[in-house]
């Protein structure tokens, strides 16, 4: 599926994230920056011990903040590592950290030339954000942005199973209409 808003294009795809020619992949982190399972794990072990050793220079990385490494052996050029929050109970502030954690990542990429962002469902594996709530999130997010916006030419989210890829897909229909094409 795929969204024009102004001059940028939003898709949604089911596949893996490591595998995304985008010039950016988005890492849901740790605050550790050491790697871990899930994505985390994944983008670490597809994209090599470079990206490892540019987190440790870094250090930390609180909760809905976003640095950026080298894409290591990635086929995108840049990771940026954004730490989604661990879902309590939705009002220990669960939505704005996740929100920043998808516009901190954006507001990044754009200050570094950043044409295209490829995002995982960010929270919803180990940290438990229902997918959902997450889902409408992410999507409310990225709309805003590149309606504010016009240097990202494609934010593209690469989810994890069917069951994601509906779930987003379900959530992009109050934005389908509101005027924005498909």
């Amino acid at each position: 599926m795929e969204i024009k808003i102004n001059k940028s294009v939003l898709s949604l795809v089911e596949g893996d994230l490591t595998k995304q020619d985008a010039e950016a992949i988005v890492n849901a982190a740790n605050k550790s920056l050491r790697g871990g399972g899930g994505v985390d794990g994944a983008i670490h072990r597809a994209g090599g011990p470079k990206i490892l050793e540019e987190c440790m220079k870094i250090g930390r990385c609180e909760t809905g903040e976003a640095v950026i490494t080298t894409g290591g052996n990635l086929k995108a050029r840049y990771v940026v590592h954004t730490v989604g929050p661990v879902y309590r109970d939705g009002i220990h502030n669960e939505p704005k950290l996740l929100e920043n954690a998808y516009k901190n990542s954006l507001k990044l990429a754009s200050s570094k030339g950043i044409k295209s962002i490829a995002f995982p469902s960010i929270s919803t594996g180990a940290y438990g954000y229902p997918l959902e709530e997450a889902a409408e999130i992410a999507l409310g997010t990225a709309i805003k942005y590149l309606k504010e916006h016009n240097d990202i030419e494609l934010i593209r989210f690469v989810l994890f199973g069917k069951k994601a890829l509906e779930a987003f897909e379900k959530a992009t229909f109050p934005f389908l209409s509101s005027g924005q094409s498909t």
